[in-house]
């Protein structure tokens, strides 16, 4: 991460953006393109990253904010200083690995239901950093899987619609206050 969204990786009383959630229209839009990446980008990454690690996320999605952007935060070691968060500007994936492997995961758009769900262990993306410059990555794991989760959030997909028991999956919703009428199958 580079100073121009450097952050402290702590959890702020009032963060500056609030969290919009399961059964909200703005999570089930398709995100618009960022065609310019200036200090307005920058200010909303920073203050991104501030809500996550105010929330306990591990990352999260401009639409989770409320903002039809195609910006994603993450960071799969918010506990440790060293560990740099990454800030993707119009993140697409190239590549998918072979391999699948399923995990639980849980969303800050729908707190306290997580359940397992299937992704492929490896994919090389694209994007654009806090900078406009292009980048691609390699990544696996948990670094991975988020970064996918992330931009499902882009293409208006959430994590439950990934899920494939679904009465336990209704179960768990309803006891969240959440609605099953909400999740809507990929």
């Amino acid at each position: 991460m580079s100073a121009a969204v450097a952050v402290a990786k702590e959890k702020l009383e009032n963060p500056p953006l609030d969290l919009h959630y399961l059964g909200d229209k703005v999570l089930r839009q398709k995100a618009k393109r960022i065609a310019k990446v200036d200090d307005s980008i920058r200010v909303l990454a920073k203050e991104m990253l501030q809500t996550m690690y105010s929330s306990y996320g591990i990352g999260l999605a401009a639409p989770q904010v409320g903002i039809n952007k195609r910006l994603i935060v993450v960071d799969t070691d918010p506990e440790n200083p060293e560990n740099e968060a990454y800030v993707l500007i119009n993140p697409e994936i190239k590549k998918f690995g072979k391999d699948m492997c399923g995990f639980e995961e849980g969303c800050l758009s729908i707190p306290g239901v997580n359940f397992e769900v299937l992704r492929p262990d490896e994919i090389e993306v694209s994007y654009r950093d806090e900078l406009g410059k292009p980048k691609r990555i390699k990544a696996s794991g948990l670094l991975s899987r988020v970064i996918q989760h992330e931009i499902d959030h882009l293409n208006g997909v959430m994590f439950v619609d990934r899920v494939d028991n679904q009465i336990a999956l209704d179960e768990e919703l309803k006891e969240h206050g959440f609605s099953s009428k909400s999740v809507k199958k990929v």
